[in-house]
């Protein structure tokens, strides 16, 4: 027997919406609608919406596969979120999103979509990978295939980066001011780094439509934060048992929910304060202590934990000895890098942490955190080696998660499985690692040949080289788990 679907008419009455649907105006376009966008700027969006404020309605675009538009679009853009914890489950329907479009399937209507006059903000969740640009240096990859394509088509484009100019020419031919672009991925100095890569791309389209992206476009920095780990057949079965109803792709996630944005929106923006967003002069300070503190941590939990044989974050968290080696990590190396913002109790943060790493609902999978991690490296872990380098400060927590991405990307499980390795430069670390076998020495030469991620100065970093070569030496001989367990044997971290 077929199931009734989530749409406008079969939502389930005790979690009705308190706006109408049918009154919204398409305020936000939102690049790259994936499971965590749907968890944090939809549900802040809609709290706006439940308000009473019905001009922030959401288009949302995929700019790769369509699965999220035939999955939503059918629901008239409705979905479950499921909010867990140790305590149990709450559900909550989402009414932001109003449609999805899928870039490739139809450009121009995507373009028209974003450079419409209501639309006053354009936010992307694209990944490190989506900005098309070297993370090292923060300048845009003029070699890109997306970026090619783009400037010889700067209509019809395939990045985000394409997408956003594309949208700004339309809107200043037409007269339109110009949207503010939100970036809401992780990346230091996020909307500087949007602002830089679209001003490049724009200069090789167009010279006067640079000038234009200089002049008038707003790209506040933003800090986010929400775990929210891919969906299962097991959590859609779940929430269609409660709902009563079919959601194709509901999305799970943490109470936990932060974000931080420098508040520059020339056209205007969703009162989200009201909901818990915080607005700043300066949101690096939070975003280095998230980039630093959760996301390095996570990645070398992720990376070590999968080499264990761990399959999420919370199965990994239950080894005493990478528990105690995260600890030291957060503690020890991560901790006097950082500005702390003023009244912030950067103890009780890290035991927040702690805390949601523990979290057995979520089940976030070690190898979806390992993914991409070449655009991750830079800013998670590389950035913190740096400043302890230049301290002259010891790095044997960092060195040991570099050490485990260099022996992940290697694609050989410890019991001699492949390891499905997903990242944009996946073939250029294949050929790496293949050539040096598993001969920690050059494996870590190879990699550290790779200037995108390492830049110049580390691979030149004697302290740098011989300890991630130490590190993967280790990894290679004894495993992550006995590896972990010696590190924690020589580092005592009793408050974790």
């Amino acid at each position: 027997m077929t199931q009734i679907r989530l749409d406008n008419a079969h939502v389930p009455a005790a979690m009705a919406l308190s706006y109408d649907r049918n009154q919204l105006k398409t305020g936000i376009v939102h690049l790259g609608i994936g499971a965590f966008h749907r968890a944090h700027e939809a549900c802040y969006t809609d709290a706006v919406l439940a308000g009473g404020d019905l001009r922030w309605g959401i288009v949302g675009a995929s700019l790769r596969a369509a699965d999220t538009s035939l999955a939503l679009n059918p629901q008239d853009g409705l979905y479950c979120l499921s909010i867990q914890d140790g305590a149990g489950e709450r559900l909550q329907i989402i009414g932001a999103i109003r449609e999805v479009l899928v870039g490739p399937e139809d450009p121009d209507r995507l373009v028209q979509a974003m450079a419409h006059p209501d639309v006053k903000i354009v936010s992307l969740t694209v990944t490190e990978k989506g900005y098309c640009h070297d993370p090292a240096t923060g300048n845009l990859r003029l070699d890109h295939p997306d970026i090619v394509h783009d400037i010889a088509n700067p209509t019809r484009p395939r990045s985000a980066p394409g997408y956003i100019l594309a949208a700004l020419a339309v809107r200043r031919a037409n007269g339109v001011p110009a949207f503010t672009v939100l970036t809401c991925d992780n990346l230091p100095a996020n909307g500087v780094t949007a602002k830089k890569v679209l001003e490049q791309l724009a200069n090789a389209i167009d010279a006067g439509l640079g000038a234009y992206v200089a002049q008038n476009l707003a790209c506040p920095s933003t800090m986010v934060d929400r775990i929210v780990p891919a969906t299962t057949d097991a959590d859609r079965a779940r929430i269609a048992g409660r709902l009563g109803c079919e959601d194709a792709w509901p999305v799970v996630s943490e109470p936990f929910s932060q974000w931080v944005i420098e508040d520059d929106f020339p056209l205007g923006r969703p009162d989200w304060g009201q909901y818990g967003v915080q607005f700043v002069e300066d949101v690096a300070p939070f975003e280095l202590m998230k980039l630093r503190m959760l996301n390095g941590s996570h990645s070398s939990i992720a990376y070590l934990g999968y080499l264990a044989g761990r399959e999420t974050v919370s199965e990994a968290m239950a080894m005493p000895a990478l528990r105690q080696f995260v600890g030291h990590l957060m503690t020890r190396e991560v901790a006097p890098t950082l500005h702390v913002p003023e009244g912030t109790d950067l103890a009780a943060y890290q035991g927040d942490l702690i805390a949601r790493f523990d979290n057995p609902a979520l089940r976030h999978r070690t190898w979806q955190i390992a993914m991409d991690g070449s655009q991750k490296l830079p800013q998670r872990l590389l950035g913190t080696i740096r400043d302890r380098l230049q301290a002259g400060q010891a790095i044997d927590a960092l060195t040991l998660g570099v050490a485990a991405w260099m022996r992940y990307v290697t694609g050989v499980a410890e019991d001699g499985s492949a390891i499905d390795v997903r990242d944009p430069m996946r073939a250029q670390l294949a050929d790496c690692t293949a050539r040096a076998g598993m001969d920690a020495g050059r494996i870590v030469n190879g990699l550290l040949e790779i200037r995108e991620i390492f830049g110049e100065d580390l691979p030149k970093n004697t302290a740098f080289r011989q300890g991630v070569e130490a590190a993967l030496a280790q990894l290679i001989k004894h495993g992550a788990e006995k590896t972990v367990e010696d590190f924690a044997a020589r580092f005592s971290n009793p408050a974790v």
